[in-house]
């Protein structure tokens, strides 16, 4: 394929980082200019946004604030990852744990809450990395930081032994750990909990609908292109011919009260020239796409 701009919807298979997902589609699309937004575990599978070639400027204003996820939770059992993928650290049967105290654990951790994110976490200490250091032996005192759980649902049910699997729906906000969630649940409940199964159905505005598999990928076809990518995901404002012109050097112009940014900003044929704010009455660029 010859490098397009646009976006890719991917739906990201199990065991694969999100830059392992980037390296194939850099070799897919014959360009190197290819990011992610929103990092997903390695366990981790769905909707991860990657942009190639200019889209990738269009990434960090992206609004996608709002994840939702699918995941199951098993009780009895607290892991140095909060995953599956670690080593069991601690638990106690949860055969006394009852499906209202898991619906009550999940009610206690809803709406604004102070969540610390996992030891095993990209979050930086001191410029490290967390998992750095907790791969290194030392353990990081991480401080909380206050996310949003729109919705914590629990869904169903499993017994298995002495653990007790719970399937739940989270609609949360961007830097919510389901992982650390699931910690908290098994905290509150006295016994430990741990991710087993994790699935993001929804970033922002795109879901699995919009996902596609890297499996047999036609990239190409599965491209979003750039112009209608921010024309989805952004106001659009009209540029006459002088004012692309003067936009595209990184010129300002006047307001014209369409949003206070991001905006997509195109010139009369289309093509998009910028993303603009607008303050104080005047349209400044974040971003130009054209030489």
């Amino acid at each position: 394929m010859t490098a397009a701009d646009g976006l890719l919807i991917i739906d990201k298979p199990a065991g694969w980082t999100s830059h392992d997902v980037v390296a194939r589609l850099r070799r897919l699309t014959g360009t190197r200019r290819v990011g992610h937004a929103g990092t997903l575990d390695p366990l981790a599978t769905g909707v991860l946004v990657v942009g190639v070639g200019k889209a990738t400027r269009l990434l960090g204003h992206l609004a996608l604030a709002e994840k939702e996820y699918l995941a199951t939770i098993r009780l009895g059992q607290a892991t140095s990852t909060g995953d599956a993928e670690g080593d069991v650290i601690s638990g106690a049967p949860a055969t006394g744990v009852t499906l209202a105290a898991v619906r009550a654990a999940a009610a206690s951790l809803t709406g604004q809450i102070e969540q610390v994110p996992p030891a095993v976490s990209a979050v930086k200490v001191a410029g490290t990395r967390a998992y750095r250091l907790a791969r290194a032996g030392t353990t990081p005192a991480l401080a909380p930081r206050v996310v949003t759980v729109k919705s914590f649902r629990v869904i169903e049910e499993r017994r298995v032994a002495d653990l007790l699997d719970v399937d739940v729906a989270v609609t949360c906000s961007s830097g919510t750990y389901i992982r650390a969630l699931a910690r908290d649940m098994g905290e509150a409940l006295g016994v430990g909990g741990h991710v087993t199964v994790l699935r993001r159905t929804r970033a922002g505005p795109y879901d699995l609908s919009l996902a596609h598999g890297l499996e047999n990928l036609d990239a190409a076809q599965a491209l979003i292109p750039l112009e209608r990518a921010a024309a989805d995901a952004f106001p659009s404002r009209l540029l006459t011919d002088e004012e692309a012109r003067w936009l595209s050097h990184g010129g300002r112009l006047p307001g014209a009260g369409v949003a206070p940014g991001p905006v997509a900003a195109f010139g009369p044929d289309g093509t998009l020239i910028a993303l603009v704010a607008e303050k104080d009455g005047q349209t400044a660029p974040l971003a130009v796409f054209v030489p």
